[in-house]
């Protein structure tokens, strides 16, 4: 943990080394933020509505999910419980980093907090008590959000001058991204089975037209993944 009042170098040196290990997803995300903002043009938000999804959700996997309904004419509470099941995750997010932050003043802590994103999560995550550093995190995190917004907006951009920007496969940024995510994670039987069902039951609602396959995948994942980190715990 960091002292109680750290000096301005103390501050700077852990934000900027933040700021560099995020590096590599902020360039990975980029593609997938010019899509977000030009599929919501796309979808006939105004450039302020399509910018401000990136600024106050800032969740690209439930923006896309969310644009997409809101194109296809789905009600409100669709889209809510979508993005809510979508977004679950954070919750286990939060509690893995409760014992990291519990002692941070309330302004880290919100702060934090709205910046907790898988990438960040990727990064922070596994680190330990003693290891966590909040203002690597803030670098690390504010990193990320300002490269989302600022991608975002050159999609917006992008999208009002060529309207056909969304055939352009750029989608695939948003698998590339988990897929970096999820790889060096898949350590253990657990998640690995978690990884594997939910490849195998998403792509089976996919094939069956099942508009809640992506809410069914993940819920199979999570429970075999649990199911198999509990057994082989009693095991041991």
């Amino acid at each position: 943990m960091t002292p109680a009042h750290p000096s301005p170098s103390q501050r700077a040196a852990p934000f900027w080394r933040g700021t560099l290990a995020m590096m590599p997803l902020n360039i990975a995300v980029i593609p997938w933020g010019i899509l977000a903002g030009s599929f919501a043009i796309d979808a006939g938000l105004t450039n302020l509505e399509s910018q401000a999804m990136s600024a106050i959700l800032f969740a690209g996997s439930a923006q896309l999910v969310a644009t997409g309904m809101f194109k296809s004419g789905a009600t409100l509470s669709a889209m809510l419980l979508a993005v809510l099941f979508i977004t679950s995750r954070h919750l286990l997010y939060s509690v893995t980093m409760r014992s990291k932050i519990i002692r941070l003043p309330l302004r880290w802590r919100l702060s934090l907090g709205f910046l907790l994103t898988d990438e960040l999560f990727a990064i922070c995550g596994q680190q330990s008590d003693n290891q966590f550093n909040p203002w690597y995190a803030l670098g690390a995190g504010l990193s990320f959000y300002l490269c989302w917004n600022l991608a975002t907006l050159v999609g917006i951009l992008s999208g009002n001058l060529f309207p056909e920007l969304n055939e352009l496969g750029l989608e695939f940024a948003v698998a590339a991204t988990f897929i970096a995510l999820v790889v060096p994670n898949a350590r253990s039987y657990g998640v690995i089975a978690a990884i594997l069902t939910a490849l195998v039951v998403s792509v089976l609602c996919q094939s069956q037209g099942m508009e809640s396959g992506l809410i069914i995948a993940s819920l199979s994942a999570m429970t075999l993944g649990y199911v198999v980190e509990t057994a082989l715990e009693k095991r041991q």
